[in-house]
């Protein structure tokens, strides 16, 4: 009887020095995933999560504060990527304006040109690309937006 007592508790304080080395080692890789993150370094900073997940999954609280991070990031890179896709778009924007005034001109003076319709219809099809990326992007940040609500 008293050895079968020793061996749970031998076995209980195994498991708990090992809980605390599986804790600290998913924290360290959360660590490294936070700076990875703020150092702009995105694709690297979700890997360390994904190591994180995969190998530590028994860390409950280092894996919900990656979902966190991993939100985080998400939601970062993709504003980022709208700014730039936004300022595409203004320009593709003003660029098709541009040449339509410009066709409509010369189509009712009868000079319009087959390239230059061709042109300004390639240049609509470009706008149209950039704004469907745009709302993409916007639909993206709501959805990181609602799950973080959820969270």
């Amino acid at each position: 009887m008293k050895k079968s007592i020793l061996f749970v508790l031998g076995v209980a304080l195994l498991t708990s020095c090992n809980a605390d080395k599986t804790n600290e080692r998913a924290s360290e890789l959360l660590n490294q995933a936070t700076s990875q993150f703020e150092q702009k370094q995105y694709d690297e900073a979700l890997q360390s999560i994904d190591s994180l997940r995969r190998t530590y999954p028994t860390a409950v609280e280092a894996r919900k504060q990656a979902l966190t991070l991993q939100q985080n990031i998400e939601l970062t890179r993709t504003q980022e990527e709208l700014a730039v896709i936004d300022e595409a778009l203004q320009k593709a924007n003003k660029e098709y304006e541009r040449l339509k005034r410009e066709s409509e001109a010369h189509h009712k003076a009868g000079t319009a040109t087959a390239a230059e319709l061709t042109r300004t219809t390639q240049m609509r099809m470009h706008r149209d690309s950039l704004q469907v990326q745009f709302d993409v992007q916007c639909a993206k940040i709501k959805y990181i937006h609602k799950r973080q609500k959820e969270n």
